[in-house]
């Protein structure tokens, strides 16, 4: 079940007399989209419309949560919404299937190698950077977090767009937003199997 923030599907939910089942508008294992452009870049051909309500405000994809039987709940991919003390995460799972999008170890690729927690461009990199690292794009100059899940998608569609061979990301402190940009940051740096 999903429950969009974006008041433009919200509206445009609640004008249908029937239930709405669609895929993100993505494809799978690259980098999501922030903007109508990103959509049309890697889908157009493909779809016969695109509803433009501007950027992302969260940019991250949705927090999943699955409900188990004794009735807890289960991070299965960390987002915009911050569950505290759920009991469990998505980055960490190695013993179960996968149940969720985004839980591939190598997911939101950018096709180049990516190199993260640099503190500075290599030769032939790409820096997204963050706080004090300023970078070709940088996720926030002033270290907010929720600018960095914001913008990050665009800095990594940017990144890929560019003639540099390989991309390189400053840190990004672990704690809480942190926690999903970084789950997204080393899916996307790790190489497709």
């Amino acid at each position: 079940l999903r429950a969009p923030a974006h008041p433009v599907m919200r509206d445009l939910l609640e004008s249908l007399d029937f239930p709405l089942a669609a895929p993100s508008a993505n494809r799978s294992g690259y980098i999501s989209p922030t903007s109508a452009q990103h959509v049309l870049e890697t889908l157009d051909g493909q779809i016969d419309a695109v509803i433009d309500g501007g950027a992302c405000e969260a940019g991250l994809e949705s927090t999943i949560l699955a409900v188990r039987a004794d009735g807890s709940l289960e991070e299965l991919r960390p987002g915009p919404i911050l569950i505290e003390g759920s009991g469990g995460t998505s980055s960490g799972r190695t013993d179960a299937s996968i149940e969720a999008p985004g839980q591939l170890a190598s997911h939101y690729a950018p096709g180049k190698p990516l190199r993260i927690n640099a503190e500075a461009a290599g030769t032939g990199e790409f820096l997204i950077g963050f706080g004090n690292i300023a970078g070709d794009c940088t996720l926030s100059a002033s270290g907010d977090l929720n600018e960095a899940a914001a913008r990050l998608y665009d800095c990594l569609h940017q990144a890929a767009a560019s003639d540099h061979p390989r991309i390189a990301i400053a840190p990004v402190p672990d704690e809480g937003i942190g926690k999903a940009i970084n789950d997204r940051i080393r899916r996307a740096g790790t190489p497709p199997e």
